[in-house]
């Protein structure tokens, strides 16, 4: 029987948030009962269809319907615009009509993440927003709890809301210690109340 598994859902184009999706699939991956199954989406153009190639030829692979439907658990993660996610998560997100009525995601735990290059770039509000859509599919919003002492330290990304990192405006893509922290945090308490929850 094929190991359960928690999709790392993410959207990044500098490559920050993909770095991130990276930390809480090594948090989840703390747990052996679970795999990380990391997969991304496509850039879309602007009359909204998708303007990638079907495979991506390096990376992680683009998510398929299936494997947000049949996911054990789910942390989702964009870059912040304008205080929400980016158009191509919210894209893919818009069309699990289907996943929705057939309530396959229901009281599954999810968590989210995101990263900007200001520091008061609507981080906060990104997360908030991705969870919109996942909360109307019945799944359960788990953030990071204060007992983590990396959302203490901060002085960059991190909130109780989900793992977040600053970039700043000369595009720094390295993770710090407490960001990095939080995102491994995120990744171990998802798959700990995944498990719970099965």
């Amino acid at each position: 029987m094929p190991k359960p598994y928690l999709l790392v859902l993410f959207y990044s184009r500098q490559g920050a948030t993909k770095k991130l999706a990276q930390l809480i699939g090594r948090g989840i991956e703390d747990n052996d009962k679970f795999e990380a199954r990391i997969r991304t989406v496509p850039s879309v153009s602007p009359d909204t269809k998708p303007s990638s190639p079907p495979v991506p030829e390096e990376g992680a692979i683009f998510c398929s319907q299936d494997d947000l439907r049949n996911c054990t658990g789910l942390a989702i993660g964009s870059p912040t615009r304008f205080g929400n996610m980016s158009a191509p998560l919210k894209y893919f997100i818009d069309c699990t009509g289907s996943i929705w009525a057939s309530g396959d995601l229901i009281n599954k735990p999810f968590v989210t993440f995101t990263s900007s290059n200001s520091l008061h770039g609507g981080q906060e509000s990104t997360l908030l927003t991705m969870s919109i859509p996942m909360l109307h599919h019945g799944m359960i919003y788990c953030g990071i709890p204060f007992s983590e002492p990396s959302l203490s330290r901060t002085r960059t990304g991190g909130s109780p809301y989900g793992a977040s990192h600053f970039t700043g405006s000369n595009d720094n893509l390295e993770i710090s210690k407490d960001e990095s922290d939080s995102c491994i945090a995120l990744g171990k308490r998802l798959a700990h109340l995944s498990e719970r929850l099965m």
